[in-house]
């Protein structure tokens, strides 16, 4: 059942905790916290699902238990990441053309426009949080994808830390473990996690909130994730181009072979 107050609700949660994030990044000048409060987001989110009802489910504790080890983990890998460097260049980028007055700016920018977009992605832990009905097999589909994603998001992103906390790597490209086989195997993991939270709500009954999932896979392949981590890295890393030959964008596949010498490439 989708309930309107309640989805309210958590937005006014979310544009606090935005608006605190926005407060926090004026002195030091670094909009980057944004990256370690957009999980955060979502827990904070589904809290506010759960402490709205009279009684929680099996769908509900489920879903809530899967929502808090997916955001507390990117949260604690993306602030230990971001720890000691200066703003992330995409966030640079979003600066310098939006001044004069970015600092004020950034408070819708980047924090309410984060705060709004997982309102919205949001929906699929409403619909699996109020509802009653009984696990079936699709909730086990559902959390079996989840776990999926996990798999590739927090291993992708362990073994990229493994790789760059190698001097001997400095200069090269990740195209190890879960990277031989997607340029992106934690966006793709981000992808089948929200799938699979959303596979938990339609078996609620949920049905309506694929707007959430759907949300989230056009801003990892067109806006935020692929898109914008690739638009320029070929020119900024040659070697880039030889690992985007072999290697599948998004969807995991095994590694492209090497044209043979003297043969043509497309």
């Amino acid at each position: 059942m989708f309930d309107l107050g309640l989805w309210l609700h958590a937005l006014a949660l979310l544009a606090v905790f935005a608006a605190a994030g926005w407060l926090v990044s004026l002195p030091i000048s670094n909009v980057s916290i944004v990256d370690s409060m957009w999980s955060l987001m979502f827990l904070l989110a589904a809290g506010a699902y759960g402490w709205g009802q009279d009684e929680l489910g099996q769908r509900a504790l489920l879903v809530l238990a899967m929502v808090v080890i997916w955001a507390l983990r990117l949260a604690t890998y993306i602030t230990r990441r971001n720890r000691g460097h200066a703003e992330d260049f995409r966030y640079q980028q979003i600066r310098a053309r939006n001044q004069p007055g970015f600092a004020v700016k950034s408070l819708y920018l980047v924090f309410g426009l984060q705060a709004v977009l997982a309102w919205i992605i949001s929906l699929p832990l409403l619909a699996a949080v109020n509802s009653a009905a009984p696990l079936g097999p699709l909730d086990y589909a559902g959390a079996a994808l989840w776990l999926i994603g996990m798999v590739f998001e927090a291993g992708g992103d362990a073994q990229l830390a493994r790789f760059k906390a190698d001097p001997a790597n400095q200069g090269k490209v990740m195209d190890r473990g879960l990277w031989r086989y997607t340029r992106h195997p934690n966006y793709f993991g981000d992808f089948c996690v929200w799938w699979g939270f959303f596979l938990i709500a339609l078996a609620g009954g949920g049905w309506w909130s694929v707007i959430g999932p759907a949300l989230m896979s056009f801003l990892l392949l067109k806006v935020s994730g692929v898109a914008l981590l690739e638009k320029d890295i070929n020119e900024r890393r040659p070697q880039y181009r030889e690992y985007v030959r072999r290697t599948n964008a998004f969807f995991p596949g095994p590694p492209r072979e090497a044209p043979a010498t003297g043969e043509r490439r497309q």
